[in-house]
């Protein structure tokens, strides 16, 4: 039976604990408890949203709808928990939905925790929307997003 060096892992926790207690004094309104680490996706693509190429931000990748906002707002298609991640991409996980997470990048000063159906997230010039399914293995694969579900995003009821 292999052991587990529980000293080295101890430290790797201290070190991510200390870099969370550094993080809301960088950006006091922010929530840690409202970052998402990214999910790790089942398909692995090179170039991801929020990568920067030459000095120009990825904005948008393979699996993603890209939609013209224009100013206009995004809204939760129903009760759920939006979060942030480290790219600066909104993750909305809803009640209605177990299983799935959409992935809203593009967004400008989003509204994170606890929504309810018809609450505005943020708004924004250029959406881009993916949908990812939870796997087996809990990683998420990007999936082809339910148009229903995209118009409850853009129309609150």
């Amino acid at each position: 039976m292999k052991a587990i060096n529980t000293r080295g892992i101890a430290s790797g926790f201290a070190k991510f604990g200390f870099i969370l207690l550094l993080l809301p004094g960088c950006s006091p309104s922010q929530s840690t408890e409202n970052i998402l680490p990214e999910p790790k996706l089942y398909q692995e693509w090179q170039l991801k949203p929020g990568d920067d190429i030459a000095g120009a931000k990825v904005v948008g990748g393979l699996g993603d709808i890209s939609i013209e906002l224009n100013g206009r707002s995004v809204y939760a298609p129903s009760d759920g928990n939006a979060y942030l991640d480290k790219r600066g991409c909104v993750y909305f996980s809803g009640a209605s939905t177990p299983g799935y997470l959409f992935r809203l990048c593009g967004l400008e000063k989003p509204k994170l925790g606890t929504l309810s159906e018809g609450d505005k997230i943020a708004t924004g010039q250029m959406l881009q929307f993916a949908t990812l399914l939870k796997q087996a293995d809990n990683s998420w694969a990007l999936v082809e997003p339910d148009k229903s579900l995209l118009q409850r995003t853009l129309n609150p009821r």
